[in-house]
């Protein structure tokens, strides 16, 4: 039945049916080429809302890797099969041609030898009448060769004396000794003709039998480039390189995609962005789950977010109501400690929901200049009489930087402004943590930055002693986390924790050394 089709029934269209008819019990009738409505109908998508079988793996989609790896080992078998083939009848066919001019040559001998008939291909002119060939500039190059023909039972014979002239190349006679010592000056002639047959430089040939005259031996059928077969032994070697080089390159490209990839995943600035995908099917559907796993993780990281500014608020009344109460207490220490206990209460809630949304990374990214940045946070803390102290940028090294290759490296002059892409109110936070961490363990913070083409390093140095060991510092990083000397200190244990997640949101990290009066904390940005 074709969509414009009236379904089949006794329904008629609403506009035909008359007054106080009833509805059939399955509805009113559709209209016209439109599906039935119902569990049916949803569960019956018409023919073209289906999709098509193969999914992400259609005709148009990337291939898989098992595609990938068969064809190139079918292109490889190809490509080898056909330099192979090539290679074997070049070869078969320059084997005939050079054993036919060889038989040539052995017959030419024999023809000169007794007067006959010179064999298929081959002809004597005339004798020349002005005795020797003339030397031809156009023909530089002469190659001469002599022959003694001895008889049964002689001890001497005709000397037969051929000149050759060519305007390519004088040929290399020395190698035909040894056919003419092994099978005599009929198998030297042979060898010489195959010789000429070899090198295809249309030669002009000349013979001279004894004391006769010079007579021109016409070969092009035998000895001419036009009837050589051609030689596929370069191009077969040559297409079989540039295979192996597509086979090379088509499996570099795939690696590159999984390489690109890995990197995408290493060094993305921020840890819930979805991956670009790419490369081959396998790898897409990699990608794909990576980023359906991001995904769930930022929608539970906003669940839980709201889930803790639902508590937040909801506390906030019963928290006012407290501090109201507790201010009607005539003991002041009781009721400082009261207070003191509220305070940490809520502040342990902000600072999980601070640590929450720092994992999210909600806030957007923009130009800033992080040297402003860093002195307005520090001003911040001067103005309130906290030892906090910007430390002068070093002093730059004198002399040229080394080589272009070093340029990148180089540090930022004194007194330049370090601009990078960032998250403003994030980075406060974070450096806020680090001031407020080194004031509470150490007597005074003093910030410094650096800042070179790669990355820029914020430093909180703090002067509270003999530091603890680094690497037992990063485990202090974890969320909740707190020193065997923090017990008197009062916190939830997230200073750290939101600082190195600001720094995970930026593509960097926190890390910690030992300083000569305590312990440094170096927050690093990427720049690039």
């Amino acid at each position: 039945m074709t969509p414009r089709e009236p379904p089949p029934g006794p329904a008629a269209p609403a506009a035909a049916r008359p007054q106080g008819a009833a509805v059939p019990a399955g509805g009113p009738a559709p209209e016209a080429g439109r599906p039935p409505a119902g569990p049916d109908a949803a569960e019956a998508p018409p023919p073209a809302a289906r999709p098509r079988r193969g999914g992400a793996r259609s005709g148009r989609g990337p291939w898989p890797l098992r595609l990938h790896g068969v064809a190139l080992v079918l292109l490889a078998l190809a490509a080898g099969a056909a330099a192979a083939w090539a290679w074997a009848w070049s070869d078969a066919a320059w084997d005939a041609r050079l054993a036919r001019a060889r038989t040539a040559g052995v017959q030419l001998y024999h023809a000169l030898d007794a007067g006959g008939t010179p064999p298929v291909g081959l002809a004597l002119s005339d004798p020349l009448p002005d005795g020797a060939p003339a030397a031809d500039p156009a023909l530089p190059f002469a190659t001469e060769i002599s022959f003694l023909s001895l008889g049964p039972g002689a001890i001497g014979g005709d000397r037969l004396r051929l000149r050759v002239l060519s305007a390519e190349l004088s040929y290399p006679v020395s190698s035909i000794a040894g056919d003419e010592a092994a099978g005599g000056p009929a198998a030297a002639l042979g060898a010489f003709s195959a010789l000429l047959a070899r090198w295809c430089a249309e030669p002009r040939v000349f013979a001279r039998l004894g004391d006769g005259p010079w007579r021109r031996v016409e070969g092009e059928a035998i000895w001419g480039c036009a009837d050589a077969p051609p030689d596929l032994r370069a191009p077969a070697a040559l297409g079989l390189v540039l295979a192996a080089a597509l086979l090379l390159g088509r499996w570099s490209a795939i690696s590159a995609e999984f390489r690109a990839a890995a990197a995408a995943l290493r060094t993305r600035r921020d840890e819930h962005a979805p991956i670009h995908p790419r490369g081959p099917a396998e790898l897409r559907e990699v990608i794909a789950a990576v980023n359906r796993r991001l995904a769930e993780e930022r929608e539970r990281l906003e669940k839980r977010a709201l889930v803790l500014s639902g508590v937040s608020h909801d506390l906030g009344a019963p928290a006012t109501r407290l501090r109201l109460r507790a201010a009607l207490i005539e003991d002041a220490e009781l009721r400082g400690k009261l207070e003191r206990d509220l305070d940490e209460m809520t502040g342990m809630l902000d600072s999980v929901l601070a640590f929450t949304r720092a994992e999210m990374g909600e806030e957007a990214r923009r130009s800033l200049s992080l040297t402003a940045l860093v002195e307005a946070v520090v001003a911040d803390y001067a103005d309130l009489g906290r030892p906090v102290t910007l430390a002068a940028p070093p002093p730059r090294p004198g002399g040229p930087v080394g080589t272009l290759f070093l340029a990148a490296r180089a540090p930022e002059p004194p007194g330049a402004r370090v601009v990078i892409e960032a998250r403003p109110l994030a980075l406060r936070r974070a450096l806020g943590n680090l001031i407020d961490n080194a004031l509470k363990y150490g007597r005074r913070a003093e910030v410094s930055l650096e800042a070179d083409a790669a990355a820029a390093r914020i430093a909180v140095t703090d002067e509270g002693g003999p530091a603890a060991d680094p690497a037992a510092m990063e485990a202090l990083v974890a969320p909740f986390a707190r020193g065997p000397n923090a017990a008197a200190a009062r916190g939830a244990g997230l200073g750290l924790s939101i600082a190195a997640a600001i720094a995970r949101q930026h593509g960097g990290a926190l890390s910690f050394e030992t300083a000569p009066a305590g312990l440094r904390a170096v927050l690093t940005l990427p720049r690039g």
